[in-house]
């Protein structure tokens, strides 16, 4: 028996807090993983309870058609089990009430941008769907997916591609526009998609590109929370509590967090009333998350992988690792300005306890992935402002040696630059073995590549390392 409308769940299971069959499309969200399953569709799920409205999810996946298929045969349902030390607190998800696969059905994801039911187009495809130029700060004319709905705009492919195909069919038929709600982590991730959808647009017809900039909407987000892939114990784990088959269960952290620029186009649920923040500047939040969890996290799945070290909480078990972390956090909290409302040392130590979590299984090799995308906003933003300070940014150095060794010593790395990456790990000046990786165009900024200071402690960092030490 699967999770449906009709199953008679286990006792202590949070079920949806409204009628779902009265529940409307008002969201596209594309990008159908995990993490939008155990934040954006929990926090849309908190705010129905609260306040009922029509702000039903359809839930997209550009590329796989099994969760799809899985969302469908479970009458949209899928469960959300928080853990930590003191237990399990599941529930059950209900805000979802629709599911495309772009892969075998574009014209309907296409008719469905086009409804004016649709309001806001929300997305988490992580930061290399987008196709960003980092160098120039636009399109990557070189990214599959931006060169080829660059030609053929009728027919998308890729995410921004399938944005501004939406936006022109609104314009044709005289509906305005949807508010585009990026959830990625990118710096400004607002403003980010708005100039892609923008550069795209202009190169196909520039009267779409002004009306988009007239009438459209891109609010900066910051979001938060700890959700591993999911693994045959999680849906074990999930039949047991609920008593029936979930293929689409999700172990989580219980804490969550999202703060969000309130400049929506035609409105939005209540997500303030189930904990979400609205704000006017989202830079301060955002800048704070990228610096203090996701720059330690890349660090310590690094540094997980180099030492054999399957999961985040098998790093934070090891004392000098967890001091390792926290020194880290600290020097990422002396680039910042100060956060409304954010006390950054007791952030810095709700962070540690986060990630030691004994609950949660996050594989270091998954945070790993796609390191040339994550760092430059991660780390080396980072380590740039600590430098303008008359710091030293050795923090900063000492994570950059980690990825190196990391790529220098994993045959098979899961990165967009991969081959790029396995080049400059091959013959080396043992001198300045780190002088390949700043020759790659467009991977560091140019403050650091000029650094020869900086880039000595980056070498120094490396030998550390590659010694084993």
């Amino acid at each position: 028996m699967q999770l449906s409308s009709s199953s008679t769940l286990a006792g202590g299971v949070l079920m949806p807090r409204y009628d779902r069959t009265k529940l409307k499309p008002g969201i596209v969200h594309i990008g159908f993983g995990a993490f939008h399953r155990a934040h954006q569709a929990t926090y849309t799920d908190n705010a129905l309870a609260a306040s009922f409205g029509d702000w039903g999810i359809v839930g997209v996946s550009l590329r796989s058609i099994e969760p799809i298929r899985d969302l469908k045969m479970q009458d949209h349902l899928f469960s959300v089990i928080a853990r930590d030390a003191s237990g399990a607190a599941p529930r059950v998800v209900g805000s979802v009430i629709g599911g495309i696969s772009a892969a075998s059905d574009r014209d309907g994801l296409l008719d469905l941008l086009a409804d004016p039911a649709i309001r806001i187009v929300s997305l988490t495809v992580t930061e290399k769907a987008y196709g960003f130029d980092p160098a120039s700060g636009g399109l990557d004319r070189h990214h599959p997916a931006v060169a080829v709905d660059l030609v053929t705009p009728g027919s998308p492919v890729g995410v921004i591609g399938f944005l501004v195909e939406g936006l022109s069919r609104r314009k044709q038929a005289g509906v305005p526009p949807y508010t585009v709600l990026c959830c990625d982590n990118l710096p400004t991730n607002g403003r980010v998609v708005e100039r892609l959808v923008l550069e795209m647009a202009e190169a196909h017809d520039p009267a779409l590109a002004s009306w988009i900039a007239a009438e459209g909407a891109f609010p900066c987000t910051m979001v938060d929370r700890i959700v591993p892939a999911a693994t045959d114990e999680t849906r074990q784990r999930a039949a047991d509590l609920l008593g029936v088959e979930d293929k689409l269960a999700l172990d989580t952290e219980p804490f969550m967090q999202w703060v969000i620029e309130d400049r929506f186009v035609s409105g939005r649920p209540e997500w303030d009333r189930a904990g979400a923040l609205f704000v006017a500047d989202v830079e301060p939040y955002e800048k704070m998350k990228l610096r203090m969890l996701n720059g330690p996290h890349s660090m310590i799945a690094y540094l997980g992988q180099l030492k054999a070290l399957e999961y985040v909480k098998d790093v934070m078990a090891v004392p000098e690792y967890a001091e390792r972390v926290r020194r880290h956090m600290s020097a990422a909290a002396m680039t910042l300005d100060p956060v409304p409302g954010i006390d950054l040392g007791q952030y810095r130590e709700q962070l540690i306890e986060r990630f030691s979590n004994p609950t949660i299984a996050h594989r270091t090799k998954q945070i790993a992935m796609d390191g040339s995308q994550k760092l430059p906003q991660r780390i080396f933003a980072a380590a740039v402002d600590d430098l303008a300070a008359g710091h030293d940014a050795a923090a900063f150095a000492e994570a950059t040696a980690l990825w190196i060794a990391y790529v220098m010593q994993t045959p098979q790395i899961e990165d967009p630059r991969a081959h790029e990456l396995r080049q400059a790990s091959g013959v080396v000046d043992p001198a300045d073995p780190s002088a390949n990786f700043f020759a790659l165009p467009g991977l560091f900024p140019p403050r650091l590549i000029g650094d020869r200071d900086w880039r000595d402690r980056v070498n120094a960092a490396l030998d550390h390392v590659l010694a084993g030490t």
